[in-house]
């Protein structure tokens, strides 16, 4: 979209452009090289992207600026990342080329910019690929030549979201389930709480909009208890305080939207049942060689005046986490019967808890000729750059491996000659093996922790010491991927399997093509493709090996390609699954499934059969979204963990899906509930589900400990009121505390 830029938009973008390098100066003093350098980056940004408009029709020039001042205010970048950040869509969008880059900013900002540059759309990739899972490979490859690449993508991709409503509805789901997939837990391992808080609430407000807007009620409705919370809290503290002669700034919050929404979800409580609503951050001026006990000694006076919850106290500067983070906080009870968490840190801890890494990144370009020790973030690049040693991995398997240590923890162990080993916590006696060479992992049978023999699938905590055993007769088998969570330990697990599984291939093959002649199914790339996508299997090596074990049968390839009817398959939760395997109803009649037509798709979809996905099971009043699934469309939920994995990485996948109005269709959904143990529990229940609202019960099961009573129901309703309403006469049975959908 072009159009000229009239004069009021062009004494706009001077005046961002101005407010930028304010921006900049307010970090630091920019020397003239700096100040030419921005301005050049400026310039050419501005020309190139001339006469180009956003989906909200403001000029293009608007974002790089928007994602510069990201950068320097709430990152805490300084000018490379600036010039880069202004630069970093102009040779995806423009004709101007890394080697121009180069010949004017340098090598560095060449790197930088092009490792934030997307995949060209004219990049030919393999049939079956994920494009948005190899633009993850590239950036994960330049992010460890140069961290600057991931913090420019975590601002981009901030404004993106900040202006994503002028997107069309299924752009908005694609790019907030992107979001949430990888680029909220980046920020959170860099550790940009604002930035990760903000991101999350970005992403709920688009695909889980109603309860979005209910909970940003009731925070709303909360206002005047702020104000109560600051006269009985905030100020008996900072007489604390003044009194004792500190030097220090007081910062209050309400718990983010996102946050109490997962309270809610997780714990099963109300709105008005969340005790941590409000937070305190306190932040003192002392010097570095003292912080530790001024520290404690502001908990040690905090605590003698308001009663702190024992079992809520984190002592995060002795043990900081992994991404630097460094605080005392104790939660405690005010005089209003409110429990608040409060935060004590000093202003070095405060910079590293709200910029991050980045911090430590900004000293360093600052002091070049300082000998700075490496940070956290740096250890972690190292550790990506030996997981990518491997470079034939699968896109998506790697992107995956490499999520999952982002929110990892921790723990240290020792080997026998006292050398420590730092692992993730959850770690296994393998992922230890593998760790000290891979030889050892191979071959392990088990280890001595502490003296005391245990299985290789044993989970290490803190401060063990561990002697792995080995057999030379012992090799991996499938099951050991279960036992381990550390990526090389499953890379060298699946480096072994695969090549065993490669003696397999020539027998699949011949079996998988007869298979195809059989059922009149060509055997070529586009089928292997869509039969990968119907297993759920990525790789052909465990697809032709699995055949040729007898694994994958010829009614699995018939049921594929729609020679075969699947039988239907309900999903349950795995502690009552064995209660549910029979898939018809008492009186002996088949259960009612939900209706092809359901459901209003886009026209070049019309056609093609659609059914709803067994692991979110919407219902009728849930907003939902089609994603292709071989010849058929599954319909999820909007805020479905498999469906945003899937937008995130196949947005090609997914269809516009809507409830068709009109039709009263029954369909099968979940109910937890949890309760005080009485007699004739059970019978109230069933009496109000099947008498009172006429509701059909597929089954139902509670169980009974120490008091406590813990069921699942599994009903057919005909939309989400209908199940509103169920759950709510559910919650006014005696004894009931708490009934959830799940």
């Amino acid at each position: 979209m072009t159009a000229a830029a009239d004069p009021n938009e062009q004494q706009e973008i001077q005046r961002r452009y101005e407010e930028l390098v304010e921006a900049c100066r307010e970090v630091k003093p920019l020397t003239r090289q700096e100040e030419e350098s921005i301005y050049r980056a400026f310039s050419i940004a501005n020309k190139a992207h001339a006469g180009t408009r956003r989906k909200s029709g403001e000029p293009y020039i608007y974002h790089p600026l928007a994602v510069a001042l990201i950068a320097v205010k709430e990152v805490g970048l300084g000018p490379i990342a600036v010039v880069c950040a202004l630069l970093h869509d102009v040779v995806e969008d423009t004709d101007i080329t890394l080697d121009e880059l180069r010949s004017v900013f340098g090598d560095r900002v060449a790197r930088i910019v092009d490792g934030v540059t997307k995949i060209e759309d004219v990049i030919e990739l393999q049939t079956g690929r994920s494009k948005q899972a190899e633009n993850y490979r590239k950036i994960l490859l330049s992010m460890c030549d140069d961290a600057y690449v991931i913090f420019l993508k975590i601002c981009d991709r901030l404004h993106n979201m900040r202006t994503l409503d002028s997107m069309k509805d299924t752009k908005k789901l694609a790019i907030s389930s992107e979001t949430q997939y990888l680029y909220i837990p980046l920020a959170h391992r860099l550790g940009l709480y604002s930035i990760k808080t903000e991101l999350e609430e970005l992403v709920m407000k688009y695909t889980n909009p109603v309860p979005y807007a209910e909970i940003s009620a009731k925070i709303a409705g909360n206002a005047g208890t702020e104000l109560k919370l600051k006269q009985c809290l905030t100020e008996p503290i900072k007489q604390l305080l003044d009194a004792e002669g500190y030097h220090y700034e007081i910062k209050t919050r309400v718990k983010s939207v996102y946050s109490c929404w997962k309270k809610m979800e997780n714990k099963g409580v109300d709105f008005d049942e969340i005790y941590d609503l409000y937070a305190m951050r306190i932040i003192l001026d002392v010097p570095p060689e003292h912080e530790k006990e001024e520290c404690f000694r502001v908990y040690a006076l905090i605590s003698k005046t308001f009663p702190p919850n024992p079992t809520r106290f984190r002592d995060w500067i002795t043990n900081p986490k992994s991404n630097g983070y460094e605080s005392l906080q104790t939660t405690v009870m005010t005089p209003i019967g409110r429990w608040v968490e409060i935060q004590i840190r000093t202003r070095r801890m405060d910079q590293i808890a709200e910029k991050g890494m980045a911090a430590h990144f900004l000293y360093k370009e600052a002091h070049p000729e300082e000998a700075v020790a490496d940070s956290p973030v740096e250890e972690w690049l190292q550790q990506i750059r030996t997981s990518l040693e491997s470079t034939d991995k699968n896109a998506l398997d790697l992107v995956e491996e490499f999520k999952e240590t982002l929110y990892t923890k921790e723990i240290y162990l020792f080997t026998p000659q006292g050398e420590t080993i730092k692992l993730p916590s959850r770690s296994t006696v393998l992922d230890f093996a593998f760790a000290i060479h891979t030889d050892l992992g191979l071959h392990c049978i088990g280890a001595k922790v502490n003296a005391k023999v245990v299985p290789i699938g044993y989970r290490l905590h803190s401060g063990e010491q561990v002697q792995v055993l080995t057999s030379r007769s012992t090799v991996p088998a499938e099951e050991w991927l279960d036992d381990v969570q550390t990526p090389r330990a499953r890379e060298s697990i699946k480096t072994y399997l695969r090549e065993r599984k490669k003696a397999y291939h020539d027998r699949g093959l011949e079996m998988l093509t007869q298979y195809a002649k059989h059922l009149g199914v060509r055997a070529n790339q586009e089928n292997m493709v869509r039969f990968k996508r119907f297993l759920g299997i990525n790789s052909s090596i465990d697809i032709y090996y699995k055949v040729a074990t007898g694994q994958i049968t010829e009614e699995q390839v018939a049921q594929c390609f729609g020679k075969a009817r699947p039988k239907p398959n309900l999903i349950f939760l795995e502690p009552y699954k064995e209660l549910f395997d029979d898939q018809s109803d008492s009186n002996g009649e088949p259960a009612p499934l939900p209706e092809s037509g359901a459901f209003l798709l886009d026209a070049e979809y019309a056609d093609l059969p659609t059914e709803v996905a067994p692991c979110c099971k919407p219902l009728p009043g849930d907003q939902v979204i089609g994603i292709v699934d071989g010849g058929h469309i599954q319909v999820h939920r909007t805020n479905c963990k498999r469906a945003m994995d899937l937008m995130a990485n196949q947005e090609n996948r997914i269809v516009r899906a809507k409830w068709r109005t009109g039709e009263k269709l029954s369909f099968l959904t979940g109910i937890a509930l949890t309760a005080i143990d009485r007699k004739g529990l059970l019978q109230d229940v069933t009496r109000l589900v099947s008498a009172e609202m006429d509701l059909n019960i597929r089954a139902i099961t509670i169980e009974a400990s120490e008091g406590i009573g813990r069921g699942i129901i599994m009903v057919y309703v005909h939309d989400t009121d209908n199940l509103t309403h169920l759950i709510d006469k559910l919650k006014t049975i005696d004894g009931i505390e708490s009934v959830r959908r799940i």
